[in-house]
């Protein structure tokens, strides 16, 4: 399961938007499920499609403080292997009938490329929003308890008033290396408890 997290004004409803623009047409389908602040897209060849072997993935899109998680699913692939051991098999038995497969095999191909599409997808949106995967700014500056100036992390003391800064910069999760604020209980980037 792969995780990534968006920075920015982005809501959940605006990626499921994005994928079902991107997915809903051709030999794949989209459907969405879930509310504003968690939304879950599936994207998958529908029975009886014309070429290819069946797949399907899920994407998980909910709210986090600063933007919103992505959490993509395993892939189910197993039908499109199978499509291309057919493809084989024939090509074995006969070459010439890779003629009559080669939309069963560009389909294959396209839709074992379909988690990296996702990903373009969301990025795009991402991007149209004005989010990204860097540090929000909330992440980025820290506030001086003294004196209330914003600082750049990593400063040893305050730009204004020179106060030692050591208690206030963020910290990181053991588990993943997120950056995180001190007063935060959960990672929100893996969930384990800091």
């Amino acid at each position: 399961m792969e995780r990534r997290i968006f920075h920015g004004s982005l809501k959940p409803v605006d990626v499921a938007q994005a994928l079902l623009a991107e997915f809903n047409r051709g030999n794949l389908r989209a459907q969405t499920l879930g509310q504003t602040d968690r939304m879950i897209v599936q994207v998958g060849t529908p029975p009886g499609a014309a070429s290819g072997g069946q797949t399907a993935l899920t994407v998980t899109i909910q709210s986090v403080e600063d933007g919103i998680m992505v959490e993509l699913g395993q892939q189910a692939w197993l039908g499109v292997a199978a499509s291309l051991g057919m493809s084989a098999l024939w090509a074995l038995r006969n070459p010439f009938s890779l003629l009559g497969r080669l939309d069963d095999i560009a389909q294959d191909i396209e839709n074992l490329q379909l988690e990296d599409r996702v990903w373009q997808v969301i990025g795009r949106a991402a991007q149209a929003a004005g989010a990204s995967t860097a540090l929000s700014e909330r992440l980025n500056r820290l506030m001086c308890e003294y004196c209330g100036t914003a600082n750049p992390v990593g400063e040893p003391c305050c730009i204004a008033c020179g106060a030692p800064l050591g208690a206030v910069q963020p910290g990181t999760c053991s588990n993943c290396g997120f950056v995180v604020g001190k007063n935060e209980k959960v990672c929100p980037n893996c969930g384990r408890t800091l």
